[in-house]
C-alpha cells in the first residue's frame, strides 16, 4: 500500500509539472500581440518574418510543448499520461532497488562472526538489523540451520525467488508503456493521414494547404511516441541491469551462506 501511494504521489507531482503546459498559448498570445501593435510603418514585413520571429523568440522547451498541443489533446494526452505512470513506477523501482543493495561482504563478515561468537540467535540478530534482500535471505536460512543443512539450503533458494520478484514487481508495466507509447504514436499518424486524405476528397483538389496540417499532426504523435518509448526504454534498461546485479549477490551470498553453516556445523 506504501509502494502505490509513493507511486500515486510521484504521478501526482509529475502532472502538476506538466500542467505549465498551458501556460504555453498565452505566451504565443502574448508574443502575437506584440508583433501587432509594432509600429505599421514596417508594410513589407511579411506573415512569414512574423512567424518565423514568434518561433525565434520560444526557447527549445517551450517549442517543444508548443508542438505537443499542435499534436492534439487526444493521442498526446494518452502519451503523456504513458510517459507520466512509466516514470512514476521506474523512480519507484530505482529507489527500492538503491535501498535494497548491501554491502554483501560486510553482512557476511559480521554473520559469521556473530556466529562463531554468539550462535545462531546472534546472526540472525545480524540479519534483523540489516535492510536487503540478501539479509532477508541469511535469516531465513539461519531459521532453518537447526534442522539441518538441506533445510536451510531449501528455505534460502525458495525465500530468494520471493526476493527476486519484488524486485521485479511493476516492471512488466514499464515495458507495457515502452511498446504501448510509439503504438499510439503510429494510430495517430494513421489518424491523421485519413483525415488529411478526407479533406483531399472533399474538396475534390490536391491542394498542399489542405493536407499539410493533418499530415503535420500525424507526424508529431509518432514523435513524441517515439520520444516517450526512448525515455522509458534508457530507465527500463537501468533497472533491468540493477536487478541483475542484486541477483547475482542474492546467488553468491546464499552459496557463502551454506558453506558458512556446514563450517559452524563442523565446529560444533
Amino acid at each position: 500500500m506504501k509502494r502505490l501511494f509513493s507511486i500515486l504521489a510521484i504521478a501526482a507531482v509529475m502532472t502538476f509539472g506538466n500542467l505549465q503546459a498551458s501556460t504555453v498559448p498565452a505566451q504565443l498570445l502574448t508574443a502575437n500581440v506584440q508583433l501587432l501593435i509594432a509600429p505599421i510603418t514596417n508594410t513589407t514585413t511579411t506573415q512569414d518574418e512574423v512567424s518565423e520571429a514568434t518561433t525565434d523568440e520560444l526557447s527549445f522547451h517551450q517549442n517543444l510543448k508548443r508542438r505537443f498541443i499542435e499534436g492534439g489533446p487526444l493521442f498526446m494526452g494518452i502519451v503523456l499520461l504513458c510517459l507520466i505512470l512509466g516514470l512514476a513506477i521506474a523512480i519507484e523501482r530505482i529507489i527500492f532497488l538503491s535501498l535494497s543493495t548491501t554491502n554483501t561482504k560486510k553482512l557476511q563478515q559480521n554473520v559469521e562472526d556473530a556466529l562463531n561468537s554468539g550462535g545462531v540467535e546472534a546472526a540472525k540478530e545480524v540479519c534483523r538489523n540489516t535492510k536487503g534482500p540478501v539479509a532477508s535471505i541469511y535469516y531465513q536460512g539461519l531459521d532453518r540451520a537447526d534442522e539441518s543443512i538441506d533445510a536451510a539450503e531449501k528455505s534460502v533458494v525458495a525465500y530468494g525467488g520471493v526476493q527476486m520478484g519484488q524486485l521485479e514487481k511493476n516492471v512488466s508495466w514499464i515495458s507495457l508503456f515502452i511498446a504501448l507509447a510509439p503504438m499510439l504514436g503510429f494510430m495517430g499518424t494513421v489518424i491523421g493521414m485519413i483525415t488529411a486524405f478526407d479533406k483531399i476528397a472533399a474538396a475534390d483538389d490536391m491542394q498542399p494547404s489542405l493536407v499539410a496540417g493533418g499530415i503535420k499532426v500525424a507526424l508529431l504523435t509518432t514523435v513524441f511516441g517515439l520520444i516517450v518509448a526512448i525515455i522509458l526504454q534508457i530507465f527500463y534498461n537501468y533497472i533491468v541491469a540493477k536487478i541483475d546485479r542484486i541477483v547475482n549477490d542474492m546467488e553468491d551470498a546464499s552459496i557463502t551462506l551454506i558453506d558458512i553453516l556446514v563450517d559452524y556445523k563442523k565446529k560444533k
